[in-house]
């Protein structure tokens, strides 16, 4: 699809009453490799738009009715969609909680996907624990939020130089513990450009694709999510994997819980439907729940168009399996 197809589909698909700069940021979001700017996508769209000279494309029929006929007050309803990942073997690492890292772990699944070329990375939720900032009780001799995300940059550096893959950043619960604390402790700073989360992140780690708002990821059509996404509940299956299908319903994988696991279910129509839960890379015995069901673990997802094919590996003893 080219550049003013793009364009064309999302401006029909969120109207034509979107501000430009607003889809443009959602444009450049969901397709870095199409669009080398921020600002590229802004031109493309000005020009469908009539802003820039002649249209370049012609706009469809639409319905005529207003789009607030009764004149509603205005909403801040946000647009929730999906993240498409554009890969076609995608590396998942998940809950690796730096500085709390297992570097065997790690060594482990980095010497086992070397050999796989993965073209993509998915960082799936927690990879820096911001310890420092929980509203928990904290031991002060731990490390700060400063050492914290100089290790981040110390392992993205690490892994550029490991693949050649483009590397995605999803945010989890323990990164959300930055914005809370901006917003509970600091709400002064919230909106200005150097503390916003994203920058903080890409000024460490150069051509990054940060993902947040609890956003799914598409891997063809196979659903990944860190795993808080569902938010708080008393629901903890013994089957980690079996829980994401009774919620999702659909094929889906997370991270979250430390625990490896699958689950199958074939439908009355014979559609099969399986979950995956991710093995974490961090430490295994945390000071805080030191007995626990944790394994270490990572997954490779082959896609093919929507096909997927998933490889859920656990890390025991130095051996992936």
């Amino acid at each position: 699809m080219t550049k003013v197809q793009t364009c064309v589909d999302y401006r029909e698909r969120f109207g034509w009453d979107m501000p430009t700069l607003k889809l443009a940021r959602i444009i450049y979001q969901d397709n870095p490799l199409l669009f080398n700017s921020l600002e590229t996508a802004r031109t493309c769209l000005r020009s469908i738009e009539g802003k820039s000279g002649a249209r370049v494309a012609v706009r469809k029929e639409v319905d005529t009715r207003p789009k607030n006929p009764y004149n509603l007050p205005q909403s801040d309803e946000a647009v929730y969609e999906p993240y498409n990942l554009d890969a076609k073997r995608l590396l998942v690492l998940s809950d690796i909680h730096i500085p709390y890292h297992s570097i065997d772990a790690l060594t482990c699944a980095f010497d086992y996907a070397k050999k796989e070329k993965p073209d993509a990375i998915l960082l799936n939720g927690d990879t820096i624990d911001f310890f420092g900032l929980s509203r928990f009780m904290k031991d002060p001799k731990k490390r700060s939020v400063a050492h914290e995300l100089q290790a981040f940059k110390e392992l993205v550096d690490v892994i550029k130089k490991t693949f050649n893959a483009k590397i995605y950043y999803k945010m989890g619960n323990h990164c959300e513990r930055y914005e809370h604390f901006l917003w509970m402790k600091a709400h002064e700073l919230v909106g200005i450009e150097e503390f916003d989360f994203s920058n903080i992140i890409k000024a460490r780690a150069e051509g990054i694709e940060i993902i947040k708002d609890k956003r799914i990821m598409k891997a063809g059509d196979l659903n990944i999510i860190h795993g808080h996404e569902f938010g708080g509940s008393v629901f903890s299956p013994v089957n980690i994997a079996r829980g994401l299908f009774l919620r999702g319903k659909v094929s889906a994988m997370q991270g979250h819980n430390h625990q490896t696991s699958e689950h199958t279910e074939r439908d009355m129509n014979g559609r099969i439907t399986t979950t995956f839960s991710l093995g974490c890379l961090s430490e295994l015995h945390p000071a805080y729940l030191p007995i626990n069901k944790w394994n270490h673990g990572f997954a490779i997802v082959d896609i093919d168009g929507q096909e997927f094919e998933v490889r859920n590996k656990r890390i025991h003893n130095g051996k992936v399996l």
